[in-house]
This record gives C-alpha cells, structure tokens and sequence, in this order.
C-alpha cells in the first residue's frame, strides 16, 4: 500500500471519482503518460498543437480537476499542459522526494522534456505554485511567465485553523463540511454553486483516504530575488492557510515588478480566476 494513502480500498475509490470526473474534460484533449526520474507522470493535455505551451500545477490533495473551470478559456488560444503531481491523489507516481530541494526541479526537466517543450509559462495554485516559484528560480530561462493563485512557500503557513477545524470532524459529515468552509473560505460569487458543491464532495473523499504534506518550506529572499520574468499572484485576502499579506509584503521587497492582488473576502479558493490570468499570459501569443 502507497504510504500516501491511508489503504488499498480508498486509493482505489478516489481514483475512480477521478477518472469519473476526468470524463467530463470541457475540452477535446490528450491523456499522456510521461517517464520521470521519479516515475511516471500524468499529463492532461489540451488547445492548438504549436500554441505557446502553458503549464498548471495544482495544490495538494487534488489533481487536474481543479482547472477544469479554466482550462477552456485557456485552451482557446494555448496548449495547455495539466499535470498530476507526483505524491498527490492523482494519476502520477506517489513519489514524495524533499520539497526543500533541487528534486522537483528535475523532475519538471523529465516532464517538460517528455512534452517536447523548451520553455513555457506555468500557473501554480498553492503547492503547485510553490513548485512554480522553485522551478522559476532554478530554471528562469525555461519559464515565460508566472501566475500563482494562492502560492505556498513566500508568505508563512498558517496553523492556527486545523485548532478550529479538528473539533468540527467529531460531528460527522456536516462537521466535515463545515471545516472545509472554514478552510477554504468563501469562493468568488462568480464560480457556480454546483461546482463548488462538487468540488468540496471530492475534496472531502480526499479528506478521508489521503495523507497530506502538514508543512511546506519557505523560499529564502535570496531564491525569490531570481524571479525575474513576469509574475501575477491572485490571493485570498481572508485565506485561513497561508499568510497573503506576508506572500505581498515579500515579493514587494524581492519581485517588486510582480503583480499582486489579494482578492477580499476570499479564502484558500481563489477561483474563477481564467479571465485574468488569461490576460497576463497574453503577451506570449504576441511574442510567438
């Protein structure tokens, strides 16, 4: 049994949810299989052959589904690259190497270079853009452009919610769901309450059969001064998980060119975000 789950039976049926939700992709697309280093790798991949490729990086504990109410707008006019991180509830290898080292960087070598891509932009959300900052720093001349929503490793993990959030799971279902409001706020008025609902149903199948990272590093001021491309993070200004104000304070001191927006009212879920970020990638469709 993969020690990223908590048994055989539950990897299984958060596989199967996936695979279920994975049939209802917005858009006509590829599914890749990629050899890594660290094993092999899942790739949904989307939009014009040739386009300016784009990269996305979910958060942890979920997988691809998170941009499927983006990927058709992205997918439009670039060829959209959704990948499973390895040791997260997806379809790519449990591998879980040290976040706090050069061995994700590696590993995105192994999958870019899988892809037939040279350089590209990447849009991380929260532990995928912790990935996306790392990689940025490491392999700037491989990165166009960044757009981060809700990225981990610049502001400091917040710990304080799980306090406010354990007492909740001794309920049952309607504690569980009340936790996951408390942790991921409330969403944009803009993002469908049936999505929401579906997304939160998964969310808490997760809950129940998969183990999580519990910390994330913090890049040092020294890595971050390395962001040289363009940048835009969209943040939560109410996120109960990670320190937004930190995350802008920071990059105003290390990235100053970087954009940053802290959405009011919004928790860890800064979704319906497509429009914008399709905008800041724009300028790559000019460059091509």
């Amino acid at each position: 049994m993969s020690e990223i789950y908590t048994s055989e039976e539950g990897a299984r049926l958060i596989e199967r949810r996936y695979r279920e939700l994975l049939d209802a992709w917005p858009v006509p697309h590829e599914r890749l299989r990629i050899p890594t280093r660290e094993g092999e790798t899942f790739v949904v991949a989307s939009g014009p052959r040739g386009a300016p490729a784009v990269v996305l990086l979910h958060g942890s504990m979920t997988n691809a589904v998170i941009w499927m109410g983006e990927v058709r707008t992205w997918a439009q006019d670039f060829r959209v690259y959704a990948v499973d991180l390895i040791g997260e509830p997806g379809l790519s290898a449990p591998s879980r190497p040290p976040l706090a080292s050069d061995a994700y960087a590696g590993w995105l070598d192994d999958v870019l270079e899988g892809l037939g891509v040279t350089s590209a932009s990447f849009v991380g959300a929260s532990l995928g853009g912790l990935l996306a900052v790392d990689y940025a720093t490491r392999r700037p001349e491989r990165v166009e452009r960044l757009a981060l929503l809700a990225p981990a490793g610049i502001g400091r993990q917040k710990f304080g919610v799980l306090l406010a959030v354990l007492p909740l799971l001794l309920f049952g279902p309607p504690g569980v769901r009340a936790g996951m409001r408390l942790f991921l706020g409330r969403p944009p008025e803009t993002v469908p309450a049936a999505e929401i609902r579906k997304y939160r149903e998964y969310l808490l199948l997760v809950q129940r059969h998969f183990r999580p990272r519990r910390t994330l590093p913090v890049l040092d001021d020294h890595a971050l001064r390395r962001l040289t491309m363009p940048v835009l993070v969209i943040a939560g200004a109410r996120d109960a998980v990670l320190d937004s104000q930190g995350t802008q304070r920071r990059l105003a001191k290390t990235a100053p060119h970087a954009t940053v927006r802290l959405l009011p009212g919004v928790g860890h879920f800064p979704a319906g975000q497509a429009a914008p970020v399709l905008d800041f990638l724009r300028p790559v469709l000019t460059k091509s």
